[in-house]
């Protein structure tokens, strides 16, 4: 979340996500939650600019209206659908936080307890519903004027469908000043995204850190990748493969990449079930855009008639429907939520097999220290899952040629793109600490300087 103060008092907020961060720290530290949630007043802001639907970056704007905004949202129209599904989502499971909040405040007062306050995040259909009406869907690669002084154009960014790098124009007393936004950026080849486009020479650039210390595993496709875990968990033994992922952007790709192995690679018919209603939702998204994906997933499209459906596929929708795959007795592949196997259905799949050595679970992302796909990664031989101490029998597997986002080289390259004689300050964002001090090693190491790893809250003039 970034704000943008142009003179003649016009403010654009870039990018409006939830803060996972402070709500861990409040519930592990047992502090109160924070009483305002942005910091600054939301009826004073003009406009918003949304890079790309992730949560993280779009989870915040519902209570932006509930507290006084009354402008729009600018992004692409796949950006807009998918934020859609994200948003709805969540105010589903807000609302069914606070129906237990209530019930458990209800037995509180009639035990003369403390009430417990609720948390200001908690934004429901409604909040969704008006943020909704005011998204105003904008091409790629279009200059864009928001304000007599100001022009924004979006480039396409890679990392998930609709995802933009955002340029940001502004003349000020008859000077130009160029303000680039990276948003996520995403990696080259990724299944069924375009490239990152290249970002014009700016003065000021907004650079992502997530993986600015760590470089992709080389030389494995997605297709070769994925069949040989396949092949090894499910064909070789009679196996059943899990697979965590998020279920709007990497399960899209995951499908299209097994319904080109199901139609180029020979393999049996091993049943795959997809478990996220969300997934289901976003490859319908996908499906309507194939325009905005790569040449290649608009010829297999158009040779195959669907991206995601093949004949062993079956979507998952009900809760009894997921419990029930439990008793599937032939090898199979589930896919389900969330990627870092921290609640969502595919912690009860984990679950059920932790302890049968015929079982294989998949990593295919990066999972943030102390959730349960991180302990499985590093190797723990008990687990605490769901109250249950389990012994950790199944085999534990991990690939990253699913990950959406650019790697170290990748960040490198999007950076280079700008002459370092031109770009008079860079910023990194959105990264966890050593990310962000290694990239800027790095980047002083090609020839950059004055890189600013600002602090949260930080203001700068332009």
């Amino acid at each position: 979340m970034y704000l943008l103060e142009l003179d003649g008092d016009y403010r654009i907020l870039i990018d409006c996500g939830s803060d996972f961060e402070s709500g861990k720290r409040a519930l592990k530290e047992n502090t109160p939650f924070p009483t305002a949630l942005f910091p600054f007043e939301a009826s004073g802001i003009n406009l918003v600019l949304l890079t790309h639907a992730h949560i993280d970056h779009s989870g915040n704007i519902p209570n932006l209206y509930r507290d006084g905004y009354e402008g729009q949202v600018l992004c692409t129209d796949s950006t807009y659908a998918l934020t859609a599904i994200l948003l709805k989502d969540a105010a589903m499971l807000n609302q069914k936080r606070l129906n237990e909040i209530n019930s458990a405040n209800a037995q509180r007062k009639r035990k003369k307890g403390k009430k417990k306050d609720l948390p200001k995040d908690l934004y429901l259909e409604k909040q969704v519903r008006e943020a909704l009406e005011n998204f105003v869907p904008l091409a790629f690669n279009r200059r864009f004027r928001v304000a007599d002084n100001c022009v924004v154009t979006f480039i396409p960014a890679g990392h998930l469908l609709g995802a933009a790098h955002i340029m940001i124009e502004v003349w000020e007393e008859g000077k130009k000043k160029t303000i680039g936004f990276s948003g996520d950026i995403g990696r080259k080849g990724y299944p069924l995204l375009l490239d990152p486009g290249q970002l014009p020479q700016v003065d000021y650039l907004i650079c992502e850190t997530t993986y600015g210390n760590r470089v992709h595993e080389k030389g494995s496709t997605p297709e070769l990748a994925l069949a040989d875990v396949i092949r090894r968990t499910c064909v070789d033994i009679p196996g059943r493969l899990i697979i965590p992922s998020f279920s709007i952007g990497r399960t899209q790709a995951l499908l299209y990449t097994l319904n080109k192995l199901y139609n180029d690679h020979n393999l049996p018919p091993i049943k795959v079930f997809a478990d996220s209603p969300l997934a289901m939702e976003s490859s319908k998204v996908y499906q309507r855009n194939v325009r905005m994906l790569n040449r290649e997933a608009r010829e297999f499209n158009e040779d195959n008639e669907s991206l995601f459906d093949f004949e062993n596929l079956i979507y998952l929708e009900s809760s009894d429907a997921s419990r029930a795959v439990s008793n599937h007795a032939e090898p199979c592949i589930i896919i389900s939520s969330s990627g870092m196997v921290q609640g969502g259905r595919v912690e009860y799949h984990v679950a059920q097999n932790i302890s049968n050595p015929y079982c294989t679970i998949l990593m295919i992302g990066y999972c943030a220290e102390g959730t349960l796909g991180w302990r499985l990664l590093n190797g723990q031989t008990t687990l605490r899952i769901r109250g249950k101490e389990e012994q950790v029998l199944a085999n534990i597997e991990k690939i990253d040629v699913f990950s959406g986002h650019g790697d170290q080289e990748d960040l490198v390259a999007f950076v280079r793109q700008q002459s370092p004689e031109q770009l008079k300050q860079i910023f990194l964002v959105h990264g966890e600490k050593p990310s962000m001090d290694s990239f800027k090693n790095t980047l002083e190491s090609v020839g950059y300087d004055n890189i600013e790893i600002p602090e949260k809250g930080q203001t700068f003039e332009l």
